[in-house]
């Protein structure tokens, strides 16, 4: 089979037929078929690869990875600003650099197992480039790129649904995240008053203490927290509101 560039009639690569049944299992596995199976091949074709195979005119995932990175940061940037209203921009920039940073990125790519797909050189594979981090996220973001271009912004956002976004909601990212401004959102939407904390308890010695607060809801008390300082202890109680919160309403339901 000669692989052809789209609207073009240039011959790119011939890849054999094992290799090109393993990207049809890829494709049925992620419940995804490209329409421009170029794309999907390009996305998974490491430089190293293309340096062996200079006369079938390979492309390497490189210029692919460029657009899936600007790709995932606004698809990200756009599930954040509409996920989480009361976070400020900086809250905001760092949540979504967390997500997109490179062992992110590996995660997600690792439980895709895109690592067994890349098309690699002898010596890159004989080095364990296979499993090298800043492969696989590089991967990660060519895939996401051959996604767009052969899809649509849509179909990544369908993507990201099901391997990033549900992460975010399981509390994957929440050494970063700001549990006082995601409480502050539930109470909210809900309409049901205004959150107060209080320092209630203060332990150890002066350069060793340890806080306890609360967080109340109107009078009532949601959940208490610890930590060295203020602002962590605060953070823990809000972070133990929204588990009582949220188990609320799932009894409820």
């Amino acid at each position: 089979m000669t692989i052809r560039k789209k609207g073009n009639n240039q011959k790119v690569g011939i890849l054999p037929e094992k290799v090109r049944s393993q990207f049809q299992t890829l494709q049925n596995e992620l419940n995804i078929q490209f329409d421009n199976t170029t794309l999907l091949y390009q996305a998974f074709t490491h430089s190293s690869y293309v340096n062996e195979h200079r006369r079938k005119l390979f492309t390497d995932n490189e210029r692919l990875e460029f657009l899936g990175d600007a790709v995932l940061e606004l698809s990200v940037s756009k599930y954040l600003f509409e996920k989480f209203s009361q976070m400020s921009e900086g809250e905001l920039t760092k949540l979504r650099a967390s997500i997109v940073c490179e062992p992110s990125l590996v995660i997600f790519a690792n439980e895709l197992q895109f690592g067994q797909y890349v098309l690699l050189g002898k010596g890159e594979e004989l080095t364990g480039g296979r499993e090298r981090p800043a492969l696989l996220a590089d991967v990660f973001e060519s895939f996401v790129g051959a996604l767009y271009l052969d899809q649509g912004l849509a179909k990544v956002v369908e993507f990201l649904e099901r391997i990033v976004f549900p992460k975010v909601e399981t509390g994957a990212f929440s050494h970063v995240m700001d549990f006082k401004s995601q409480l502050q959102e539930m109470v909210q939407q809900s309409n049901n008053g205004l959150l107060h904390y209080e320092i209630v308890d203060e332990k150890g010695p002066a350069h060793n203490r340890t806080f306890v607060s609360r967080v109340l809801l109107n009078d009532l008390e949601l959940g208490l927290g610890r930590g060295k300082s203020k602002k962590e202890a605060e953070q823990q109680a809000a972070q133990s509101a929204m588990v009582m919160l949220k188990k609320q309403v799932q009894e409820e339901e």
